[in-house]
Parts: structure tokens; C-alpha cells; sequence
């Protein structure tokens, strides 16, 4: 059962049998918001939407998985690939990272997970955008959090996985932020770590 998690909300990646999740993939994906009048639609660009996962040893950050470094040094976090237009919207995903809980090496304590627009699109161009944790070995969706509402803003932190006393939980943050890459965001990721 997937749980719609609203900014600053935490669930538990702990299974309902009391085992640990294994591998969880956080899914995004958007559509181009549709143009009104015809000239608006010719001159429509295509939005290309980048996930990235920024690993962190405390307030340091130590590795990072984004579509020009596709899996992380110690091999526990890997990007699917590319995807420069959208438009899985609501329907699958569009980028995928996957991450091997038990595999992240015990110094990273935090996975932050960022989109930002790499073309340099507001998300007020962006429509039926998420980002969504699921349990890779079964596919099941555990939650979902929605990335629309428009604003000015080129890019989010979306939510981050971290470890506390009962293993690991993710928040989702959902902070505005401005940038084309996950460089241009770590001022913002540090307020949240």
C-alpha cells in the first residue's frame, strides 16, 4: 500500500514483517505542461528533467549518481539513464535511481534526491511531475509524493533517505530550489541535511 507523503512527512522503510527493505528504486517522473494557442505550441521545448542522488557522510558529501556518473564509486546507488524529454507524467517512470540499502557503505548516513530542469524550464512548464520510493524486489509502491504545483523555481530536493535507530527512513522535503545541475543545489541541500 503506497503511502502519499506530503512535504516533511517520514516513512519507515522497515517491511510490515519486520525485515528491512533490500533495494529501493525513488522513480521521477513529468510531462510538459500543455500550451495554450497555436504559436505557444510551436515554439514548445521539450523539458528535460534530471534525477540525482547526492550521498552524504555526515554534512559531507562523498559520492553523487547523476546522468554523467551513472553508479556511485562503492557500486550501492545506479542511475538508470537518461531520459531528455519526459512524459511518463503519471503513468511509470521517466528516471529511476536504485539504491542497495545494504550495500551503502556505513559512513554515508544520507541520500539526498534532487530534479532540476537541465534546459532551464520553471516547473510552472512542468505538469504531473513525482517522484515515487519503491520496493525493487517486488515492485510495490511504498510512496509517493507530487512535484506539481507550478513556481518559479528550476529544480527541488525532492526527499532523502537516511539512517536513524530503526534502519533507514525517507522524508520528503520538496524544497524549491534553483538550478540545471545538482552542483547548483548543494547551498539549498545543506539546509536540509
Amino acid at each position: 500500500m503506497s503511502v502519499n507523503l506530503s512535504k516533511g512527512q517520514k516513512v519507515s522503510l522497515s517491511k510490515s514483517d519486520g525485515g528491512a527493505l533490500s533495494v529501493v528504486r525513488m522513480g521521477l517522473g513529468w510531462q510538459a505542461a500543455r500550451r495554450k494557442g497555436f504559436l505557444a505550441r510551436l515554439t514548445a521545448r521539450e523539458i528535460d528533467l534530471d534525477a540525482s542522488a547526492v550521498l552524504f557522510a555526515g554534512q559531507q558529501p562523498v559520492d553523487v549518481v547523476f546522468f554523467n556518473h551513472l553508479v556511485s564509486d562503492d557500486g550501492s546507488v545506479r542511475h538508470t539513464g537518461d531520459n531528455l524529454v519526459g512524459g511518463a507524467g503519471q503513468g511509470g517512470d521517466d528516471e529511476s535511481i536504485l539504491v542497495d540499502l545494504a550495500r551503502v557503505p556505513v559512513h554515508v548516513d544520507q541520500i539526498v534526491f534532487t530534479v532540476n530542469s537541465f534546459t532551464g524550464q520553471t516547473f510552472q512548464e512542468v505538469e504531473n511531475a513525482f517522484c515515487r520510493l519503491l520496493d525493487e524486489t517486488n515492485g510495490q509502491e511504498l510512496a509517493r509524493y507530487s512535484l506539481s504545483g507550478g513556481g518559479s523555481h528550476t529544480a527541488q530536493i525532492m526527499a532523502k533517505v537516511f539512517r536513524s535507530d530503526g534502519g533507514w527512513e525517507m522524508a520528503a522535503l520538496g524544497a524549491p530550489a534553483h538550478g540545471r545541475t545538482f552542483e547548483d543545489l548543494m547551498p539549498t541541500i545543506a539546509a536540509h541535511l
